[in-house]
């Protein structure tokens, strides 16, 4: 697809408009994407730029909506997308970058309008990319895959890297980077314990099918074995069917909010990845990012690329069973306490939104460049690079890299 490169400008130092068609940001509720939002939208604001956000008003999240609005941005709610066909034209012609997620209800439509921008960087950023991969192998119908794949956008950002890359560009991706989680140290940080919360080992997440296997042996598993322990689970949608034991207990939903206290007041926290992130390797969930940011110890299971993130043994506990679960719970105070506080530092130093917020400015900056010489024009990314740090997250910046 082509367009004119003339009249593009050089995007304005500490002034940039950032447009996102995504899932949600006003509601934590059954999904991982508003707590990142919230944290990255954050961060690029105290960068000098401005977000506007657009998220269809639908039922579920409507009922749950913990948020409405951000301080210095913009958030639209929407009934349908024609309602917003206008506001939403007007808004991607004025921006410097325009993004459509994942899972966003209006994708294909939002797709269309971005990959017709004549100014703004065109981007589209995957928050399920093990998820997307999997179920376009698998023949499924993916409702926010773009038709065409991914050709037409400067930019494709990943939850997801590593071999995730190499796949998206299969799909079409002219640049593909990693922007992984991250954790707002503002929101999530040491808090007081609260009784509600008070727990052994606990497990904050959404209920998913594919995490059930894991979930099962490395937490059901350990609260059999030792019922004189308490263990909890935070999180929605978790059916009547599920297995529980006299000694777990059960928060539904835990809002951001509360994700300090929560972690807070256990002794260890437990984080299981969803199996088709597990198997893709180099998919950090939000939650290893946060416990750490709060100081709680961390028991993860396995994935290729958890040692980019944080180091075993050192910063974080890899599990494998049960074995494995109990043995770090029997870990003496200091070093339990010094797990803690090396996992607190590296999460403070490596993965915090501010980071991503610098990893965004130089991928969309990237971008950029590399459409204006495409195009056989140049194309200043004056206004991004005046933002971008040489220590940007070496996590974030190597090859071969949703809740």
């Amino acid at each position: 697809m082509h367009r004119p490169h003339g009249d593009r400008i050089a995007l304005p130092p500490g002034n940039v408009q950032l447009v996102v068609f995504g899932l949600t940001i006003t509601s934590s509720w059954g999904n991982g994407h508003a707590t990142l939002w919230r944290a990255l939208v954050r961060a690029l604001g105290r960068r000098g730029h401005r977000v506007t956000f657009f998220e269809r008003d639908v039922p579920y999240y409507r009922g749950h909506r913990d948020l409405t609005t951000l301080d210095g941005h913009d958030i639209v709610l929407y009934e349908d997308w024609r309602s917003i066909g206008r506001t939403a034209r007007d808004a991607v012609a004025g921006a410097d970058a325009a993004m459509v997620t994942s899972y966003c209800p209006d994708a294909i439509a939002a797709s269309t309008l971005v990959r017709e921008a004549d100014r703004a960087a065109r981007c589209f950023y995957d928050l399920d990319t093990p998820v997307t991969l999997s179920r376009l192998e698998n023949g499924e119908q993916v409702d926010y895959f773009p038709p065409g794949g991914f050709g037409g956008f400067d930019l494709v950002l990943s939850y997801t890297g590593g071999a995730a890359l190499d796949r998206l560009r299969e799909l079409g991706a002219s640049l593909a980077v990693p922007l992984y989680g991250s954790v707002d140290p503002d929101v999530h940080h040491p808090a007081p314990p609260h009784a509600a919360f008070a727990a052994d080992l606990s497990y904050l997440g959404t209920y998913a099918a594919d995490r059930q296997d894991a979930l099962a042996a490395l937490l059901l598993a350990p609260a059999r074995r030792r019922p004189d322990l308490r263990f909890l689970i935070g999180g929605s949608m978790y059916p009547s069917s599920f297995t529980w034991v006299p000694n777990l207990f059960y928060v539904q939903h835990v809002p951001p909010p509360d994700h300090a206290s929560f972690f807070s007041s256990s002794r260890f926290t437990l984080n299981v990845t969803r199996a088709a992130m597990a198997a893709m390797g180099d998919c950090p969930s939000g939650r290893l990012f946060e416990a750490a940011a709060c100081g709680t110890p961390i028991v993860s299971d396995w994935w290729q690329g958890l040692d980019r993130f944080f180091t075993p043994g050192e910063e974080i506990v890899v599990a494998r069973d049960a074995d494995d679960v109990l043995t770090a719970m029997q870990m003496e105070e200091p070093a339990r306490a010094r797990l803690a506080r090396r996992a607190r530092e590296r999460a403070l130093a490596d993965h915090t939104a501010d980071r991503r917020a610098i990893d965004l400015e130089e991928a969309i900056a990237r971008a950029r460049d590399l459409a204006g010489q495409a195009g056989g024009a140049s194309v200043s990314s004056r206004g991004l690079r005046a933002h971008v740090e040489p220590a940007a997250s070496a996590v974030a910046g190597t090859s071969g890299i949703p809740n």
